[in-house]
């Protein structure tokens, strides 16, 4: 039998039910992901294997240095066919690792490659892989019609024209892909090296002739209008922790103009300025009827030199300890004050903080709307079977799992839309083991229609995203309504 089979962690003939009869044929809704807008437009067909599975995977880029490879054949100047032969020969080292699990689903459902990958068949799925590419199925386009997604949310700065997104969404493709709202860069306060060159774009895009901070926020709602008007609904913010200190507008005034002359803010300054932005920004969604992500806890860049020669998102991040708790809370509570609280989702990477992550959005379900505050799925170092089962759990104990929204990818790989499956499955798996050992009713409509609804349908709903039709009929899960 081959590794990954019908059945994949699958344990159970409950699970297997649940898994084949109502988790396996629902859609994707990829409501965060990183992939390149560009790419999708221009329906990009990938030359080899390389270009579509360990170009800018830095997950994959991290096992290969632990497994000492030099780094020509992670990031350097080997050919693509080194690079991947690096990674084959990695491949077996990472055993116990989710790596293992996700490279060989991949080699599956992209090239229906079942054999276990080493440096020994390594050639032989190199050029399998390769003439699958090139045989014109697996461009971008066909990727997304090929794995069900219905829609797709890039990750976009305020900045950004969004050309590609009409482009896609003005042709009938049988998928629609939007914008989500990130402006991160509009807190860099602390860096005007940085953040003066930012503001010079956003004032050119917005028209806005940006002299002072109430011209900056003006700009800022222009951009938020603009990708509305562009189908976005949903906006994201990678924080290492809540911002949630006092700040007036008057010291908020005068941190954005000393920044604008040049004078970098203190990091007391950095996180004033930030809470004030935070808040303001939050009111902009709750307007609209956005959702509001928030992932919070990564450590980044942590590898100076690396960070010099290589550049950002290389591989040098890992999970952050900052208090999360009170300031969470307290930047929920002060827009829910003002009555500007959005639709929320909130991701911790630090798994210390499952159940404080779990238990506040419990503090702020006013219900308007059927899980408005949302614990997000398993994110980058949680976004593995063990982590995936901590957050289901922890979400189960202090919420209602049945109201979540689901996976997605949060990836900047056209190879990872298995990450939808491998989650189906983990929830599948852990529903019926709680059946098999009498802690679940054995009711298969009850469970298959909450399956249905964490797969596909609670995200539908949830994001009022306008989704493209249906490839074929689909039987309804329960709403609940």
């Amino acid at each position: 039998m081959e590794f990954v089979h019908d059945d994949f962690l699958l344990h159970s003939e409950v699970a297997r039910r649940l898994y084949h009869d109502y988790a396996e044929t629902e859609p994707i809704l990829d409501y965060h992901s990183h992939l390149s807008p560009a790419d999708i437009a221009n329906d990009r067909c990938f030359k080899n294997l390389f270009e579509i599975w360990l170009e800018g995977d830095h997950y994959k880029w991290r096992a290969m240095r632990t497994n000492g490879v030099p780094e020509r054949f992670v990031t350097g100047n080997a050919s693509p066919h080194e690079k991947f032969l690096a990674w084959a020969r990695t491949a077996p080292f990472t055993l116990r690792n989710p790596l293992y699990h996700w490279t060989h689903l991949e080699l599956k459902r992209y090239f229906g490659i079942g054999e276990l990958l080493t440096e020994t068949n390594a050639q032989s799925v190199w050029e399998r892989a390769n003439a699958e590419l090139t045989s014109g199925g697996l461009t971008t386009q066909g990727i997304l019609r090929k794995f069900k997604v219905r829609a797709l949310c890039t990750t976009d700065d305020p900045c950004d024209d969004l050309a590609h997104h009409r482009k896609i969404n003005a042709s009938n493709l049988g998928f629609r892909v939007y914008p989500t709202y990130r402006p991160d860069k509009a807190f860099l306060v602390g860096d005007p090296t940085a953040f003066h060159p930012w503001v010079g774009r956003l004032q050119k895009v917005s028209g806005i002739d940006i002299a002072s901070l109430r011209d900056f926020l003006d700009a800022l709602k222009q951009r938020h209008d603009f990708f509305h008007e562009q189908g976005g609904r949903l906006s994201d913010h990678g924080l290492s922790h809540c911002f949630a200190v006092p700040c007036t507008e008057s010291q908020a005034v005068a941190i954005f103009a000393q920044a604008r002359s040049g004078q970098a803010a203190s990091p007391v300054e950095q996180e004033q300025f930030a809470s004030f932005l935070m808040l303001f920004l939050g009111a902009l969604d709750a307007q609209k009827g956005w959702t509001k992500q928030l992932h919070l806890g990564a450590l980044r860049s942590m590898n100076t030199r690396a960070l010099c020669e290589l550049g950002p998102d290389t591989g040098f991040d890992s999970i952050g300890d900052w208090p999360q708790a009170s300031a969470l809370c307290t930047y929920l509570d002060r827009l829910e004050q003002e009555h500007a609280l959005p639709k929320t989702i909130i991701y911790n990477l630090n798994p210390a903080d499952n159940y404080v992550f779990a238990t506040a959005i419990g503090n702020f379900q006013d219900g308007s709307i059927a899980g408005k505050i949302q614990y997000g799925s398993g994110w980058w170092f949680l976004d593995q079977k063990e982590a995936m089962e901590w957050q289901i759990n922890a979400l189960s104990n202090a919420g209602l799992l049945s109201r979540f929204v689901g996976m997605l990818t949060d990836s900047r790989s056209f190879m990872s839309f298995p990450r939808h499956e491998y989650f189906r499955r983990v929830l599948c798996n852990l529903l019926g083991d709680d059946v098999e050992k009498g802690e679940l009713p054995h009711d298969e409509f009850l469970l298959g229609s909450m399956v249905r609804n964490i797969c596909f349908g609670n995200a539908e709903r949830y994001f009022g995203l306008a989704l493209a039709p249906a490839a074929e009929p689909r039987t309804e899960a329960v709403t609940g309504r």
